[in-house]
């Protein structure tokens, strides 16, 4: 799973959901996924997304992760008490904003280029779109 090498601060605050992304066309791949909500996606959703596209593409095609979990979340641990300081971190999150690419891929006809990326966005729990590369014609 994906998680940083390193971080400045080990705890960060929550911070809000607000505006869209500027990652919002293809560049790399022919087609690509597009977040169309703003959402946290865990490094576990990430990886599953990933594992889904893997499985079709294999050698014949690349596939670009174009987002990463560089927050951390934090828990308390169950049945504590409130107080004494912050929790620890528990996982590690990506903030997607709206119009976000979240996933490129190339090397793949159109129609299972279509099909592979329909299966992957089951596995994201956000309302996404599909994406082609307007240079790729």
């Amino acid at each position: 799973m994906l998680i940083p090498k390193k971080t400045k601060f080990r705890r960060q605050h929550r911070g809000r959901f607000k505006g869209v992304s500027r990652a919002n066309t293809v560049i790399f791949g022919d087609y690509g996924i597009q977040a169309l909500e703003p959402v946290w996606l865990t490094s576990r959703q990430i990886e599953a997304t990933r594992r889904s596209i893997t499985r079709y593409v294999r050698r014949t095609g690349k596939i670009w992760i174009r987002i990463f979990p560089d927050k951390p979340i934090t828990e308390r641990a169950a049945e504590s008490r409130m107080g004494s300081g912050k929790g620890a971190v528990a996982y590690w999150v990506a903030v997607v904003k709206p119009g976000a690419v979240l996933f490129e891929i190339n090397g793949l006809s159109q129609s299972m280029a279509l099909k592979v990326l329909k299966l992957a966005s089951y596995k994201l729990p956000t309302k996404t779109k599909i994406l082609k590369n307007c240079k790729s014609q």
